[in-house]
Parts: C-alpha cells; structure tokens; sequence
C-alpha cells in the first residue's frame, strides 16, 4: 500500500458551522473552512486523484482508511504521542517528526454521528486525545493522548478549506483550534494546544492516510 495525501473531491459539500458543546465559547470559523464528516472523510480517502505523500516505507503499517497522520504546515513535521514522557505530560501531541515511521504518528479518526465531531485514539499508546484545560501555564489546554474512554473533553470538530487543501481541529471543550507551538523550547517545543480563536497557519495542518 501506498501513503498518499488527503485531498477533497468534487462530491465535498459545504456545511454549516454549529456551536460546539454547551460551555465552550464558539469561535467564528474564518470564510472557506468547511466541517467534514465520517462519509466526507471516506470519499475523500477513496480519492484515487490523491496526491503522493512524502512518508517513509510503512507497508506494515494499519491499513485501515480512517488511520490518519497529522503533518503540521507551520514546521512540515508530523504529529507524535508522546507516551514514553514522564508525567504529567506522558502522552502529549508534538510535531516533531520529519517523516511518518509507525505508530507514534498514528491517529485513528473516529466520528460521532449524534455530535458530528470525532475522537482521536492514538496508535501509540491506544488512548483518546484530551484537551488538558485545568494545566496552567505553557502547557494549559495541551492535547495528550490519555484517556481510555470518550468524553467533553475528547471531542474535536474536524474543517477542511478545499482551495488550499488544509485542516484544522477545533476542541468542543473550550472552542479553540488546535495550534502547534512552534517558539516553544525544550519538552514541549511544537506541542500542540487547544488555544486559539482563529486558523491562520500554526493551526493548519495536512492529512495522510493509507491506500491499500
């Protein structure tokens, strides 16, 4: 099977943009950024336009469509799970990987018909990514792979902007967009957070999957 990068189809229809969930403050999605959802995704993973990605060799790897990579556009690294740092942030999300190698970098996409959003599950450590809104400091509202079960502070609306062929995560916990901290330093540096009011490139990021 062969990597390739997620690109919308024709058959992509705009959606509305709703609130997220009670107690989040909404944040207006900027013009272009559409939500997608479980059968947007499928159509979008049975593209046969895709694009190559740039991955390493991971025919061992899940072949399961909804399996995705996260590769931030800010650092053009991939998202990781953390599992082997020490507490309190084992488990945290960094872009920090040059190319996709296995499951450290995988993500299983797992959507929720009655709110339209979708759960993370790492593929590194099986646990769901949380937003850790009671954190303070640099690492408040940080994303961290887990959780074994899905709740509030799990649930995350997937956008996708079809000209520039971007996406964003927005968490219905607080109603931020996932952002990847580039300037941070040491432990935490390109950790992702649940943090800001708007998609304007920290909060961008490309989609891989894998076609078998």
């Amino acid at each position: 099977m062969t990597p390739v990068l997620l690109s919308l189809s024709a058959l992509l229809a705009a959606s509305a943009w709703t609130a997220p969930a009670a107690g989040a403050a909404p944040q207006s999605v900027p013009a272009g950024w559409d939500k997608v959802d479980a059968a947007e995704l499928a159509d979008m993973t049975g593209d046969s336009a895709t694009r190559k990605a740039p991955l390493a060799d991971v025919s061992a790897q899940a072949e399961e469509p909804e399996l995705l990579a996260m590769q931030s556009l800010r650092n053009n690294r991939f998202v990781s799970t953390e599992k082997t740092y020490p507490a309190p942030d084992t488990g945290v999300l960094r872009a920090r990987t040059a190319q996709y190698t296995g499951s450290w970098e995988g993500f299983a996409f797992e959507f929720d018909e009655a709110t339209s959003t979708y759960a993370l599950k790492s593929l590194a450590n099986d646990r769901y990514v949380a937003v850790e809104k009671n954190f303070t400091g640099d690492a408040k509202n940080e994303l961290r792979a887990r959780s074994t079960s899905v709740g509030g502070w799990e649930r995350f609306v997937l956008y996708h902007h079809e000209d520039l062929d971007r996406w964003a995560l927005q968490s219905t916990l607080n109603g931020m967009f996932v952002t990847m901290e580039n300037n941070y330093t040491g432990s935490l540096q390109y950790a992702l957070r649940a943090r800001s009011t708007e998609i304007a490139g920290w909060q961008e990021f490309n989609l891989y999957t894998l076609e078998p």
